[in-house]
C-alpha cells in the first residue's frame, strides 16, 4: 500500500510498469508524467534502470 502521500513522478530515462490490484496496467517513459494517489495498492515494476524526478505531498487535514 502507499501511504498517505500524493507522489507525482516525472520520468527522465527508462521505462516503468505500474498496475493497481484490481485495474489497469500502465507503462511511463522518458518524458511522461504521473501521480500516484494516496492508498495505492500494486505493483511496480521496473522494465529498464529508471531515473525520475518526484515530488510527495501530503494532504492537509481541514
Amino acid at each position: 500500500m502507499k501511504g498517505e502521500t500524493f507522489e507525482f513522478c516525472h520520468i527522465l530515462s527508462g521505462r516503468v510498469e505500474i498496475s493497481e490490484d484490481g485495474g489497469d496496467t500502465f507503462s511511463f517513459g522518458a518524458g511522461d508524467s504521473f501521480v500516484m494517489k494516496p492508498g495505492f495498492v500494486g505493483q511496480w515494476k521496473t522494465l529498464e534502470t529508471l531515473r525520475k524526478i518526484y515530488v510527495t505531498a501530503t494532504p492537509v487535514a481541514e
